[in-house]
């Protein structure tokens, strides 16, 4: 059960590790027109929470870095988890 647990939330991380990958492509590729972007609107609903959450853990931190804050905290509770399912 625990396994499955530790799998599940690795999963959920992993995903939105992608998200943030792949919004910030878009807002590479799609430049100032990106807001308008139906996949970049997706992407940002779907990474608004963790997003916020790093908001509150780091206030000072400005909107360009959040991303990048967002996707190393990820990265490393994505590390971290998969160490942990190897001892569990």
């Amino acid at each position: 059960m625990l396994l499955f647990l530790i799998s599940a939330v690795r999963a959920i991380i992993e995903m939105l590790g992608l998200c943030l990958i792949g919004q910030g492509m878009l807002y590479i590729l799609a430049g100032r027109g990106r807001e308008g972007n139906r996949i970049y609107q997706l992407f940002d609903l779907i990474t608004r929470a963790p997003r916020q959450l790093v908001a509150m853990i780091m206030p000072g931190i400005s909107d360009r870095a959040m991303g990048v804050a967002c996707f190393v905290i990820l990265l490393l509770l994505w590390v971290g988890l998969a160490f942990l399912r190897k001892i569990v």
